[in-house]
């Protein structure tokens, strides 16, 4: 069950961590959990002992185009055979047992598999079976735990969702997206002169409308228009908008009073 048509192109492989799935117990889960790998970049599949064997096409069809995955996924009888090529193993845990173990967050398990991926070591990520978790002998085999801070008063996470947290917090420890931008599709953030020349239309029409005549208030209302259009970035597509406004209001004006003084 290999070398399927239609797939999705889900990126390069690169030396990401090894997804280890110890005794996985439905297809459904196995095929889900290569769609979260693959949205964060985590391309590696293993599977020890899974419950109803291997391969088995209902994951496919829960893998939503993550195909490549599933297609080089290797099966194992044993943790010991899963994890033998690899140099660093973490394992998820939601409750200790009484171990004796470095615990990490899934963020800082993240930047650890960075650190040792970019000197060319393999990693691991184990994760137990959906109903019991991993046991005390599964997580011997690992060099730390991996516990993810949730709400304590419920912690229950199906397999894909503990491999989606795994897999988002190792494409964000690389991430270069900033954690804010502004969407201006075609248009562009207006630069100072464009604002500038704005103001100067608007400031001038509200003189001559009599809208700025005190004078004492009139610097400070110009200022606080001024700030009202800074406070924000304004894009250039908008400020158009805006003098289009600007003198649709003027022309307006001019009609009502040419009209009046015709008849007068």
């Amino acid at each position: 069950m290999t070398g399927r048509d239609g797939g999705a192109d889900i990126g390069p492989i690169g030396n990401s961590p090894v997804v280890i799935l110890v005794r996985p117990q439905m297809a459904e889960n196995i095929g889900t959990t290569a769609r979260a790998m693959a949205n964060g970049g985590l391309f590696h599949l293993r599977l020890v002992a899974p419950r109803d064997g291997w391969p088995l096409e209902r994951a496919w069809r829960a893998a939503s185009g993550a195909d490549r995955i599933l297609d080089a996924a290797t099966v194992h009888e044993t943790v010991d055979d899963a994890v033998a090529d690899l140099h660093h193993v973490f394992a998820t845990c939601p409750r200790p047992r009484h171990i004796v173990k470095t615990v990490l967050t899934a963020r800082g398990g993240a930047a650890e598999l960075r650190q040792m991926s970019s000197r060319g070591l393999r990693t691991g990520l184990m994760f137990g079976p959906e109903r019991a978790g991993l046991d005390n002998e599964d997580m011997a085999r690992a060099d730390a735990l991996i516990r993810y801070p949730l709400n304590p008063a419920f912690m229950s996470l199906n397999l894909a969702q503990a491999v989606m947290i795994m897999a988002y917090e190792w494409w964000m420890a690389e991430d270069a997206t900033p954690p804010r931008t502004l969407m201006t599709n075609e248009t562009h953030v207006a630069t100072k002169g464009e604002l500038d020349n704005f103001m100067r239309n608007l400031v001038g029409q509200l003189d001559e409308c009599g809208f700025l005549r005190n004078e004492q208030k009139r610097p400070g209302m110009v200022r606080n228009l001024r700030h009202f259009f800074t406070r924000g970035e304004v894009t250039e597509q908008e400020l158009r908008t805006l003098h289009g406004v600007v003198t649709e209001l003027a022309r307006g004006r001019k009609a009502r009073a040419t009209d009046g003084n015709s008849k007068g």
